[in-house]
C-alpha cells in the first residue's frame, strides 16, 4: 500500500503513484470528516488507486475517532461496499 498523506494545508488526502496524485478533498465539522470530492487522474483510473486512497482515509478517521460523511458519489459508493467502514458512516 502506498502512503496516504493528509495535506491539511489544502484539506485533502493524497496518494502518489507513478508520479500522479489521486486525492480526496474534505472538510471537518467537529469530529465529522466530510469527503467532498475524490479524484484520480486518467493515468491511475482502473488501477485501484482511488480505492487505496479510501482505505487510507478510513484508517485515518478510525485512528482519529472521526465519523465519515461521504458527499462525493464515489466515496459514498465505496464506503457502502466496504463492510469495515460501516461503523464510521453517518
Amino acid at each position: 500500500m502506498s502512503d496516504i498523506i493528509d495535506n491539511t494545508a489544502q484539506s485533502r488526502f493524497e496518494l502518489t503513484r507513478d508520479g500522479y496524485v489521486a486525492y480526496a478533498d474534505y472538510h471537518l465539522q467537529g469530529e465529522v470528516l466530510n469527503i467532498d470530492y475524490v479524484f484520480a487522474p486518467p493515468e491511475l483510473r482502473g488501477s485501484g488507486a482511488a480505492g487505496e486512497l479510501m482505505k487510507g482515509i478510513v484508517a485515518a478517521a478510525r485512528t482519529r475517532g472521526q465519523k465519515i460523511h461521504p458527499i462525493c458519489g464515489y466515496a459514498a459508493a465505496w464506503l457502502k461496499r466496504s463492510s469495515e467502514s460501516y461503523d464510521l458512516l453517518i
